[in-house]
């Protein structure tokens, strides 16, 4: 179950050292109410079943016995409750204090039997087998909620109820387009016109395809071809959000005229015809409001309406991905249609055995199974039986003890007179089964009219009287035990059984499975999902269950599951309060450095001296600003998804910042000079070259960058017993002199450049013949050898020139493919003013929040992995906003940047921080702390070059400190430059 509506943004700054901390909990912030129409047996139990609070999510049932439809259900749902939580204000008032996701999931699940006690809604969904970061326990609400909770947190002021169905998964992933200011707004999909005869449909016309011209229900394909011509027309997908006006005419309208009773009242087919420029249906008060069509950018529809469909969605989701090389596990099923979760099984399964789901169930060596079945809550039996193709079996715990036995066919709908041929039953007629066991309709003891209502279905409290019932009842009509058993047994109907279930027993029994499941497949890593799971939740049930911890892997594993089994050990470790956690997660943080080290550690350098004894290497770097996907470069998310980022390079004050300078020595040592610093030390030894891990060194850059170059024994081409005597046949000693005339912590890549201009310069001073990409990849590895961690953005944000997106693809060797994008935002007149650099005089860390993410990236937090496939998407919106050169895009985007990074860490944002916000925020379209965030410089997009005036002289006037000032900023167009004397 997901957390109370949360985002997250990830961006990173790599000049950190020491990033082997144990984990924090990231922030939540609770700001939408999850409202719930559920089955009425579920409403006490839901918050304790789900361990989800009250006070964010609210539920309740319709009024037994009442039908209200979609329209007179939302208004009692939210007049639930309003009178629960806040009786004394207007409800006016009241819908309009925060957002609200409605969900309708009441209803009795006649097409879908085997989840109806729990509600189809909680229907458990298995793992997919090409997506990281889900959990073992997902089921269909915490599937949909991301979606939703992402459009209400787009949705703008006004607009705060959105309606959905609860037997639906809806998917996208892609980013969300604007959402209009209207009364009512709807998403569709444009879908098969096949497929739209049995839905709703948004019509419009081909002119205004955005506004809603009217809407159809399950429309012919005749309507539909004879429309297609002036109109184009979209899937209603039943997505829909209403305004505090759109609300209020609803509820209205769901009212007895002159009463408070809700009547049946429909959102799609009553609210809904009456929408529109044109509507079908006339409705003043409904007519005049204002409508809008939204298609669902990249919208994928699984319908889990129906036992069929609870297969067949399923399947179509596994079956999304066919790309090997983004399913981790090695596991083939016999048939792709067999879903096994929370389950014992030991029963063989072949090809023939398509379209079978079997969940929180005992399924033993003596079970015998065909196709297109559905077996649900069987408890751990020793049973024989052989169950005929098409026949589901669901038993529901009841009571303290007792078990109902409910078989059924794959396409009962239970409905029907029990005398009607028609009627049907496991595949047959009522009538036909209750003839093969000689019993008549005198032997079922109430209602008869309808086979929901009719009590069938046997109550036992011995499992083996379970087993014969349940042979009697489908394959075994003859068995006389089984007919006996089930004359004497007290029958509930399918109704009572959902009113009467004992839900705990229920979640109690699939906890117990599970339990066993999570055994199963951390020994059985390498053909399951285990590895690809949240890790963070898979640690949370460890120690919930008091399960093992799994063992260390074996050297031959993938690297990649090595990483993640060191990193879970240490997630579990703290959990249980084991000091051992520290030295799991520095394992899983060497096993990502030896990765990314194997990369060049085959490849040697041969320095040699390339430059006249009275010559100076000059090499100089602008810094770099991340406007957007950040943190996506980093290892190890970048290695398993590849990265997108766009960032800037730029000179301070008409000067790159970052300045190396190296020249010959007479005497054969190294010696090192920071002039920013005031520090300088003499290396004489390998052992003191190679003392680049030492906490607080001014050089650690230099020693890491000399020791790549081929000066230390790790990466020399030759051997040499002593320092002196590499140095000798090299020809000179080294004397380098850094200045990074800019403050610590600025947040703008500075390490990282500062790294790659050390590394360029040594580059032409020894004649090494790397090129500006080979420059950014050694800067990745050296901060592996300093341990920082980190990725690339940084060294080719700075390395590399101008506006660019950065762009990687998976595995362990990072090679960023650079797509430069036009400039004109940031040099035309008209925009350069707009752009501001400031320095908040402020000291940020980024240690904490690096340590943080990037073990959040090793565990699979299915929270971070959402929030970065979005941070990339983001990206390319940039992109897109520059190559358009649509200023006012890119501002928001900029703005969009810093959200996210507040949504991660409330630390990005300290109060001195947002002081000095809250003075210029409304002459800016956005604004963000580049890197990290916490402090350093502040980025801002102004709206025109007089709101830039405006913000220059409301900071300059009111300094927040003696140290905050404007620093000048311009797009560099060089990049790394590299020079001589």
């Amino acid at each position: 179950m997901p957390e109370p509506i949360c985002c997250f943004l990830l961006c990173r700054h790599s000049a950190i050292a020491g990033i082997q901390s144990c984990y924090k909990p990231i922030n939540t912030d609770s700001t939408m109410q999850k409202l719930l129409s559920l089955p009425p047996n579920l409403i006490d139990s839901f918050h304790q079943l789900e361990e989800v609070n009250h006070t964010d999510w609210f539920c309740t049932s319709d009024p037994v016995g009442s039908k209200l439809g979609s329209g007179g259900g939302t208004t009692w749902l939210l007049q639930a409750c309003h009178q629960a939580f806040a009786p004394e204000e207007t409800f006016s008032k009241w819908i309009g204090n925060e957002k609200k996701i409605l969900l309708h999931a009441g209803g009795q699940s006649r097409r879908l039997p085997g989840y109806a006690p729990s509600g189809k809604i909680l229907t458990p969904i298995p793992v997919f087998s090409w997506e990281r970061g889900q959990k073992l326990g997902q089921n269909l609400l915490s599937l949909q909620l991301p979606l939703y909770e992402r459009i209400m947190k787009q949705a703008p002021k006004g607009l705060n109820t959105l309606i959905a169905s609860g037997d639906v998964y809806i998917r996208s992933e892609k980013p969300l387009q604007d959402i209009p200011e209207v009364d009512v707004v709807c998403y569709g999909l444009w879908v098969n016109p096949s497929l739209a005869t049995h839905h709703g449909v948004f019509v419009s016309d081909r002119k205004k395809p955005e506004v809603l011209d009217f809407m159809l229900q399950k429309p012919s394909l005749e309507e539909l071809e004879g429309l297609s011509k002036t109109h184009l027309f979209l899937m209603d997908i039943g997505i829909w959000i209403l305004s505090d006006r759109a609300v209020e005419v609803l509820m209205k309208r769901s009212l007895k005229e002159g009463t408070n009773d809700i009547s049946y009242y429909d959102l799609y087919s009553d609210y809904g015809l009456a929408l529109g420029e044109h509507p079908q249906t006339t409705d003043d008060e409904v007519n005049k409001l204002s409508v809008a069509i939204l298609p669902l950018p990249g919208g994928e529809f699984y319908h889990f309406g129906t036992s069929r469909e609870l297969i067949s969605s399923t399947l179509a989701i596994q079956d999304k991905v066919r790309d090997q090389r983004r399913i981790m596990h090695r596991k083939v099923k016999p048939n792709p249609a067999i879903f096994i979760q929370n389950s014992f099984t030991q029963v063989k399964l072949s090809a023939e055995n398509a379209n079978l789901w079997i969940e929180n169930s005992h399924v033993g060596e003596g079970w015998k199974l065909g196709s297109r079945q559905i077996i649900t809550g069987v408890p751990e039996n020793h049973w024989n039986i052989n169950l005929p193709d098409g026949v589901c079996i669901d038993i529901v715990p009841m009571g303290d003890a007792a078990f109902v036995a409910r078989p059924y066919g794959l396409d009962d709908v239970f409905k029907g007179d029990l005398s009607n041929d028609s009627t049907t039953y496991l595949g047959n007629s009522f009538t036909q089964w209750m003839k093969e066991r000689e019993i008549g309709l005198e032997d079922i003891k109430g209602r008869t009219d309808d086979l929901q209502a009719a009590p069938v279905f046997p109550v036992t409290t011995s499992i083996e009287e379970l087993g014969i019932l349940i042979r009697w009842m489908t394959a075994e009509p003859q068995l006389k035990e089984g007919k006996e058993l089930w004359l004497r047994a007290e029958k509930l109907s399918a109704d009572e059984i959902s009113a009467q279930a004992n839900l705990e027993r229920l979640y109690a029994q699939r906890s117990a499975f599970r339990r066993d499941n999570w055994k199963g497949l951390s020994a059985n890593y390498e053909k399951s999902v285990f590895y690809q799971l949240d890790l963070q939740d898979a640690a949370n049930e460890f120690v919930r269950l008091n399960l093992d911890v799994p063992a260390v892997l074996k050297e031959d594993a993938a690297p990649m599951v090595r990483i993640h089994n060191r990193m879970l050990r240490a997630r579990i470790l703290k959990l249980q309060g084991n000091e051992g956690c520290k030295g799991e997660e520095q394992a899983a943080f060497q096993l990502l450095r030896d990765g990314l080290l194997e990369a060049v550690a085959g490849k040697k350098n041969y320095p040699k001296l390339n430059v006249y004894s009275d010559q100076i290497v000059w090499g100089r770097s602008p810094v770099r600003i991340d406007v957007a996907g950040g943190w996506t470069d980093t290892p190890p998310y970048s290695l398993y998804s590849g990265g997108s980022v766009v960032n800037l390079a730029i000179e301070l004050n008409g000067q790159p910042p970052l300045q190396v300078y190296v020249k010959p020595c007479h005497e054969f040592h190294i010696v090192l000079r920071s002039i920013d610093m005031g520090a300088v030390e003499v290396i004489r030894s390998y052992e003191e070259l190679q003392d680049y891990k030492k906490v607080g060194s001014p050089f650690s850059i230099p020693k890491a960058a000399l020791t790549l170059a081929g000066f230390a024994p790790l990466f020399a081409a030759e051997s040499h017993a002593s320092l002196e005597e590499h140095l000798k046949a090299f020809g000179s000693g080294l004397e380098i002199t850094l200045l990074a005339a800019i403050p610590a912590g600025s947040g703008l890549g500075t390490s990282s450049i500062l790294a790659s201009t050390v590394l360029g310069a040594i580059n032409d001073f020894c004649g090494l013949a790397w090129d500006r990409n080979d420059i950014c990849n050694y800067t990745l590895v050296l901060e592996q050898l300093l341990t920082t961690g980190g990725g690339w953005q940084d060294q080719y944000g700075g390395v590399f020139p101008g506006v660019k997106l950065l762009q990687s693809e998976s595995g362990f060797e990072q090679h960023p493919l650079v797509r430069w994008l036009p400039d004109q935002l940031f040099v035309q007149p008209e925009y350069r003013d707009c752009h501001l650099l400031y320095y908040t005089g402020i000291t940020r860390t980024a240690k904490g929040i690096l340590a943080e993410i990037v073990s959040s990236m090793f565990l699979n937090s299915g929270k971070h992995l959402s929030l970065l496939a979005e941070m990339k998407a983001h990206a390319m919106d940039m992109s897109e906003a520059i190559l358009r050169g649509n200023f006012e895009t890119f501002g928001n985007l900029v703005g969009k940047s810093w959200i996210q990074n507040q949504a991660l860490d409330s630390g990005t944002n300290p109060p001195a921080v947002a002081a000095i916000i809250e003075q210029i925020k409304d002459y800016t379209l956005g604004y963000k702390l580049p890197g990290a965030g916490g402090g350093g410089y502040l980025y801002m997009v102004a709206k025109d070059p007089q709101a830039a005036g405006c913000i220059r002289r409301i900071l300059t006037e009111q300094a927040p400190n003696p140290r905050a000032r404007f620093v000048e900023m311009t797009l560099s167009d060089k990049g790394l430059q590299v020079s001589r004397s």
